[in-house]
């Protein structure tokens, strides 16, 4: 089965780590002034609603496995935060997807 690692390291001189899979890179850290944050980077929310907008990613193994192009794919994840610490308390996505000569969208998303 596949499977996909991801490690996660101090920056030296900082409480930011420094994330890695193959060759890409992503610095976590938390605001300025939070936690000991430094705003050097991505903080958890801004990390999570990329997770999630990565559903858009996956419309697009499903449009080449059924072998219709899509010409427009947009989305948007907004997270509803709560407490503190702030912690994600709800999550909302809007994806705008057409397809190449206007057919139906619906059976890909």
């Amino acid at each position: 089965m596949p499977s996909v690692s991801v490690s996660f390291a101090i920056v030296p001189g900082t409480e930011a780590a420094l994330g890695r899979a193959g060759g890409h890179t992503v610095m976590a850290d938390r605001p300025e002034r939070k936690a000991g944050g430094m705003g050097l980077g991505f903080n958890g929310a801004q990390l999570l609603a990329p997770a999630i907008g990565c559903f858009c990613n996956d419309l697009r193994y499903i449009s080449h496995r059924l072998g219709r192009p899509i010409a427009v794919l947009s989305g948007e994840v907004a997270l509803e935060m709560e407490g503190d610490p702030l912690v994600a308390t709800s999550a909302k996505m809007r994806v705008r997807c057409g397809m190449e000569g206007g057919s139906d969208a619906s059976e890909l998303v």
